[in-house]
């Protein structure tokens, strides 16, 4: 018989944390939340102090009987759920249920899944922190409340199977304020005249600047021959040579946010995927002779903080991999934001002197392509950092003025390792600039005016969205998954090239939500709620307290919804063509991703189609008919003529509705790997390229 029970949540932590504690424990795994409020009712009694109403999860049953019998034969029960307050909360909820004394020393936590982590984390057990317990409560309730009131109105109202949440109602507003902008943007003109010059076999690249060293916009062509007949001849001076050097510092480790969106930049993962890869590292990996480890500390963190232990490892691998000269003097550290818990260390390898490749064997594809991301950043982080020379050279013809910019790298730093990934920019590269001085003169090979217009903010992607979110300080990082995934699942938004849109389900919700309930998609509102469930976690306030000032108003609300709330029919319109398969008419429907054609004789015949998308724009082949988004066989997006097969126009690129300003024919958007560029079909005619 074991002497002592450890209780974890996952079967893959269990077997890991068994290794390392020898044989008078015994783990095993409650897999996950064993209590929670019930799904056919709300589970809160608001009459009295919001008092939750906890039952077993179904299907929980023989896992809590298999832990109430190991409980009873060991000496002790410990319960080493993960680090935070989902994890607090469900330690709470098995000494509730096993019969432990939660104010005992039975609650022991470990920021990575380590022999020496785990073995110091059992030398100093704790009393379960009620703290933590009150804000998952307090969370948990909240939602409930929103949820389970909300939810049901928009049943009634509009459609079954929809809900309402804090969280996922803000991030469908920022995507549809997004859409809105886009839709309202003016694009502006505007110009630019580069230049080439060249100083004796050497060339180089400079921008126009401005008249008499002022700068100057270009709006207009008439701006442009206004500066092109100023420019006399093609010889400029160089007036200004400025020379510094310039250090660029590296990232900071990892946390769960900035995680979720250098995988999705360089890995292309969606948030969902992240978290699942980052939870298999920690929670261990079979590496053959050495057992099961935890490769990576726990994964939901907003800290960069690290431990002298784990910086002792790094300047041990730099100094190994890089030299000496590659190691970091001092520790840099970010600005600590006013929503950050700052609870756990940043999220990186367990051991830096584990190196990605002599792992590799044990990992999947995924699994190493994210720990190897990690390693490096966290290495990286420990670097010193780049030396950059940099030149600003300033040049004049007449009132004419023409500035260039150059850098070189004149020592790697941590750029010898990593780089990180950006959303709107292409990755820093070196510039190279002759050496000139004052009073040189070069000669300008070449002046090229070119027009340009003003780009629509971009959609978000999902690491945009999960950057704003954490920038607003909606939700906190075990919230940005799962948040991203709702919304997406009931139909409120689609991905359309890796970026998000609404769609006419999610439009028709969010306007029912912002008459009705406001302060429910209201960003400063939310973010407060936030502040407040930190509060509770430390102590600060109560947790009741809380949640009777949001209800109080929220049920006044939820009468007049209740009474003035329209009723939505979403009536299947008919499509205006016939079933192929039999002759009954198709409608349109609407579906998780908005509306499709469905057959009416359903559920006799379960003909479906996709809705022929048009993109706004005549056919520049035939001109009579209309451009159309189809897919070929293989899913590719391409465009073709309504009029099909007696119009055979074909484009693997997307048209737009303009023509090209040089030569009149055709614009397209060219898909390129950092971004989007509307280019001429015809002629050289390029655009700036658009994240």
């Amino acid at each position: 018989m074991s002497d002592f029970l450890v209780i974890v949540e996952s079967p893959a932590k269990a077997k890991t944390i068994e290794r390392y504690l020898g044989k008078k424990y015994r783990v095993k795994a409650s897999m996950g939340h064993i209590r929670d409020l019930p799904k056919s009712q709300t589970g809160v009694d608001v009459e009295n102090n919001y008092e939750p109403k906890y039952i077993t999860i179904r299907g929980k049953g023989p896992v809590l009987k298999e832990l109430k019998t190991a409980a009873k034969k060991a000496k002790k029960v410990y319960l080493a759920a993960d680090p935070d307050r989902e994890g607090e909360a469900i330690a709470w909820h098995l000494a509730h249920s096993l019969g432990v004394n939660s104010e005992s020393d039975c609650r022991v936590v470990f920021n990575e899944i380590t022999k020496d982590a785990v073995k110091e984390a059992f030398k100093h057990p704790r009393p379960i922190n009620m703290d933590l317990v009150d804000a998952q409560q307090a969370r948990r309730i909240l939602d409930r409340l929103v949820g389970y009131n909300i939810s049901p109105l928009l049943w009634k109202k509009i459609k079954k199977g929809l809900s309402a949440g804090r969280v996922q109602s803000v991030a469908v507003r920022l995507i549809i304020d997004r859409e809105k902008e886009i839709a309202n943007f003016i694009p502006e003109e505007y110009w630019s005249i580069d230049a080439e010059f060249l100083k004796g076999k050497e060339n180089f690249q400079a921008a126009f600047y401005g008249i008499n060293n002022k700068k100057t916009k270009l709006s207009s062509k008439e701006d442009v021959d206004s500066v092109m007949s100023k420019i006399n001849g093609n010889q400029f001076e160089v007036v200004s040579v400025v020379k510094k050097e310039r250090l660029r510092n590296p990232s900071l480790p990892f946390t769960t946010s900035s995680l979720q969106q250098e995988a999705a930049r360089k890995l292309n993962f969606r948030a969902k995927k992240t978290m699942m890869l980052a939870q298999q590292l920690y929670e261990g990996i079979d590496l053959g002779n050495e057992g099961t480890v935890g490769l990576i500390t726990y994964m939901r963190t907003d800290s960069t903080r690290i431990s002298e232990l784990a910086q002792n490892e790094a300047v041990e691998v730099i100094s190994s991999l890089f030299g000496n000269q590659y190691v970091k003097n001092g520790n840099q550290k970010a600005k600590k934001q006013a929503n950050t818990q700052d609870a756990h260390e940043a999220i990186r390898p367990t051991s830096a002197l584990r190196e990605p490749n002599s792992v590799k064997s044990f990992l999947s594809r995924d699994q190493f392509r994210l720990y190897k991301l990690i390693w490096e950043r966290f290495v990286a982080s420990q670097m010193a950092p780049a030396i950059m020379d940099t030149m600003a050279v300033t040049l004049k013809n007449g009132e004419v003025y023409y500035r260039a910019n150059g850098s070189k790298i004149k020592f790697h730093g941590f750029m010898k390792l990593y780089i990180e990934g950006t959303d709107d920019q292409q990755e820093e590269k070196e510039n190279m600039l002759p050496e000139l001085v004052e009073g040189d003169i070069v000669k300008a090979e070449k002046l090229d005016p070119k027009q340009h217009f003003t780009q629509p903010p971009p959609r978000y992607t999902e690491a945009r969205l999960v950057k704003t979110l954490e920038e607003l300080g909606i939700g906190r990082p075990s919230t940005f998954a799962p948040t991203l995934d709702t919304i997406q699942r009931r139909g409120y938004v689609a991905l359309d090239n890796k970026r998000f849109i609404p769609t006419e389900l999610g439009e028709i919700v969010h306007e029912m939500i912002v008459e009705f309930f406001p302060e429910i998609i209201n960003v400063e509102f939310t973010a407060q709620m936030e502040k407040s469930l930190d509060e509770i976690e430390e102590g600060k306030i109560e947790w009741v307290s809380i949640i009777d000032d949001f209800y109080k108003g929220f049920e006044k609300k939820l009468k007049v919804a209740e009474e003035e709330m329209e009723k939505v029919e979403i009536k299947d319109e008919p499509a205006g063509e016939d079933c192929e398969n039999c002759g009954h008419p198709m409608v349109f429907k609407m579906g998780r991703f908005g509306k499709f054609m469905a057959c009416s004789n359903f559920p006799d015949c379960r003909n479906t189609k996709p809705i022929v998308k048009h993109i706004d724009v005549k056919c520049p082949k035939c001109s009579e008919g209309n451009v159309i988004e189809r897919k070929s066989k293989k899913k590719r997006i391409f465009y073709g003529c309504d009029r099909y097969p007696e119009c055979d126009f074909l484009s693997w690129d997307k048209p737009i509705a303009r023509h090209c300003p040089k030569c009149q024919d055709m614009l397209v958007e060219k898909k390129l790997k950092k971004g989007i560029q509307v280019q001429c079909v015809q002629c050289d005619y390029k655009e700036q390229t658009v994240q």
